[in-house]
């Protein structure tokens, strides 16, 4: 998922395809239609579009890189189809959108209690510095001021360990902050440099993972055991259909007894979600169809009153709301912030509908039964009926919280098991943002890491397509499957903090099970499942055992969810597979590989942990987790680490990515009237945080 390689062959055969197409005859397009059929599901999917006009030729004048700092690209996506959009349908859009913003800074206070008085002071000084802009000092504060924008607060995004500024102390004190009238308590300056709340989440064995985690999802003396405690007697909802407990407040002890501080009208974060009413009251007014506006109505009663059980009635409503051009995920949804998994990170997302990619791919919700019916998985663990995973391609137009900067691509709700399984789940994949990613340009990685040519040829061939297969497969089939035995509890309280981790490992294993099966090709999603499954092997395997240690630091074990997951799948399959050779671990000139030589038997060692996976959640197997993921996926080889970080050194392309969103603007004729709404892209990426410290800022700096 995170590869962007440039495919030159692929390009190069897709013109052809264009070309020929363009200029046959009609009696010859009939015989071409047949015979390219499949190759051209194959680009399709890929999304690729065909054009007989000058397409090509407009695409390679949008840039999508906006600029590079630090291990960080930051990107530009365009929104096809927004254009087309009525003006109805473009004002949910917009109103859809604002309703994000608004809550934009919630996310910066969930991830740490001091963000946002940082973020005052950081922009304060960039707005105000009066000594010397040219300094290497004064350059190195740009960069960490952007740093700490792309990952809402100071928090790096994805390892989650504290961004260290590269200036002094004594700079910022003197220089920076005296030189600007800026103020920060002294409290504050410390935290930026000391070792206080290294770590935004921690969920290390042998730790106090709430104690240990800056995450200020809960007061700063909670411990695990108040947390386990408290939820032992919470209200968990009616029998059957469990609430997400604790997902929307704050835990914290008031004189002595552990209460909520819940996050909703009148009380905390109350003012950023008046502000995302008011926008999500808009929208209602002009929702597509009834289905939509209640859809609407209820979010707004969620945000009103807090009450989970009004969360559930929205998820169903939403989730069983399938007609229409626009789609929006709003509220506190991911728990993987939370060391427990109980609370969520505030998250927005706005979608339009990708029509051609979302019937091409809807072929996987339509045969999401026969994959239950035929995965390895015990027969008491496999849904007898899997209801309702309706699965499309869309164009997201705007993302605020968790989902920006850095987003995801590709997404499957509601998470909360019961609803799944009664009334289905919705499975996206966010189309402009993989295209982004693929059209930014590639690192050359491939050539560095890959084992042989071949290797090689498989990637640039098939490996785009297998990520979206993979995508696909992990959302629709992977996250719906499976189901969990009676009188067991959410995985949030079996497996507990390997939780999250368990869940991606399992959604990963059910879309490498089947990414080498031939039922791929029959439904026509690829012209050779053979080819395309050894590439997904291939990629999957290199990225879990190698290729993402780029991104931690030398010494560092894995603590990432996803990256936890990516190991411990290919940790695991590596040593079951060593009797009979199937991975390989190989050193070519200086440098260690792994490779691939029975991707047969691999399918079954995958078909085996998934099993094995499935069972662990149905039973809240809990020691089993905490074997699997401390045994294969915490720990890192540190010298195939600090190997793959020289070799890495060669390259200058960062190893994470995220986007600037593109700007709303209405247009109003002289009686103020709307009569249209813009696209634009941003100058730059401090133009936009700028702007939304500036349009967006409705929380105090403490809360």
């Amino acid at each position: 998922m995170e590869k962007i390689q440039e495919h030159q062959k692929t390009t190069e055969i897709t013109n052809n395809i264009i070309h020929k197409i363009c200029t046959f005859n009609n009696q010859n397009q009939n015989r071409i239609h047949m015979k390219l059929k499949q190759i051209i599901y194959l680009f399709l999917i890929s999304g690729i579009l065909f054009s007989c006009t000058n397409n090509e030729q407009k695409e390679t004048k949008f840039n999508h890189l906006v600029e590079q700092f630090a291990d960080i690209k930051v990107l530009r996506y365009k929104v096809p189809g927004f254009e087309e959009l009525s003006l109805k349908e473009k004002s949910l859009v917009y109103y859809l959108t604002q309703a994000g913003l608004a809550g934009r800074d919630i996310m910066w206070d969930q991830n740490y209690k001091h963000n946002l008085k940082i973020r005052v002071a950081l922009e304060n000084i960039n707005a105000n510095y009066t000594g010397n802009k040219a300094s290497e000092d004064y350059k190195a504060f740009k960069v960490y001021l952007k740093r700490v924008w792309f990952s809402n607060g100071i928090h790096h995004h994805y390892s989650n360990d504290k961004i260290k500024p590269d200036f002094t102390r004594e700079y910022f004190e003197t220089d920076l902050l005296k030189k600007s009238n800026t103020e920060l308590a002294e409290e504050v300056i410390a935290v930026l440099f000391n070792d206080v709340d290294s770590k935004k989440v921690n969920k290390k064995e042998g730790v106090d993972n709430i104690l240990s985690s800056a995450i200020n999802f809960y007061g700063s003396d909670i411990t695990d055991k108040d947390v386990t405690d408290f939820y032992k007697t919470a209200y968990r909802g009616p029998e059957g259909m469990p609430i997400e407990a604790g997902l929307n407040s704050k835990l914290v002890r008031e004189n002595g007894v552990l209460v909520e501080k819940v996050w909703k009208s009148g009380a905390m974060y109350g003012n950023a979600i008046d502000q995302i009413i008011g926008w999500l009251e808009k929208a209602q007014t002009v929702a597509e169809n009834d289905n939509q506006a209640k859809a609407i109505g209820l979010l707004i009663e969620y945000y009103k009153t807090g009450s989970l059980d009004v969360w559930d009635q929205y998820c169903i409503a939403w989730v069983t709301s399938t007609e229409g051009n626009i789609d929006w995920i709003n509220g506190f949804i991911e728990v993987y912030n939370d060391p427990k998994g109980y609370r969520g990170s505030y998250e927005t997302i706005v979608e339009i509908k990708d029509f051609d990619m979302s019937r091409k791919m809807a072929v996987l919700s339509d045969n999401a039964q026969w994959f239950e019916d035929n995965s390895p998985l015990d027969p008491a663990h496999k849904k007898e009926k899997v209801v309702g995973v309706s699965y499309k391609t869309v164009n997201v137009a705007g993302e605020a919280g968790d989902a920006s900067p850095s987003t995801p691509i590709g997404v499957n709700l509601p998470n909360n098991n019961w609803i799944r399984q009664q009334h289905g789940s919705k499975s996206v994949s966010l189309g402009n943002i993989t295209g982004a990613y693929n059209n930014a340009g590639g690192s050359g990685r491939l050539n560095e890491f890959a084992y042989d040519e071949e290797e090689i040829r498989l990637e640039e061939k098939y490996g785009q397509i297998s990520d979206k297969l993979h995508t696909a497969l992990h959302e629709v089939v992977g996250h719906a499957s499976g189901v969990i035995n009676e009188g067991i509890g959410q995985p949030k309280e079996t497996l507990q903090n390997y939780a999250s981790t368990m869940e991606e490992g399992r959604a990963d294993l059910v879309g490498l099970y089947y990414l080498m099966d031939p039922k791929l090709q029959e439904l026509g999603l690829t012209d050779n499942w053979e080819e395309l499954g050894k590439a997904a092997y291939d990629g999957y395997i290199r990225n879990g055992l190698i290729t993402q240690l780029i991104r931690i630091e030398l010494g560092n074990d894995l603590e990432e969810d996803h990256m936890v997951n990516r190991q411990w799948v290919s940790a695991w399959s590596y040593e079951q597979g060593l009797k009979d050779n199937v991975i390989e671990k190989v050193t070519k000139d200086g440098k260690t590989f792994f490779k691939v030589n029975d991707y047969v038997k691999l399918r079954t060692i995958f078909g085996r942990l998934l099993k094995e996976a499935q069972r662990i959640k149905s039973e809240g197997d809990f020691d089993a987790a905490k074997i699997l993921v401390e045994g294969y996926g915490v720990k890192v080889d540190q010298e195939i680490h600090a190997e793959v970080i020289e070799r890495n050194k060669q390259f200058t392309s960062a190893p994470y990515s995220g986007f600037v969103n593109p700007i709303l603007n209405l247009v109003k004729d002289s009686e103020g009237i709307i009569t249209n709404i813009t696209l634009v892209q941003p100058k730059d990426f401090e133009e936009q945080m700028l702007s939304y410290s500036k349009n967006y800022s409705f929380l105090n700096s403490e809360n």
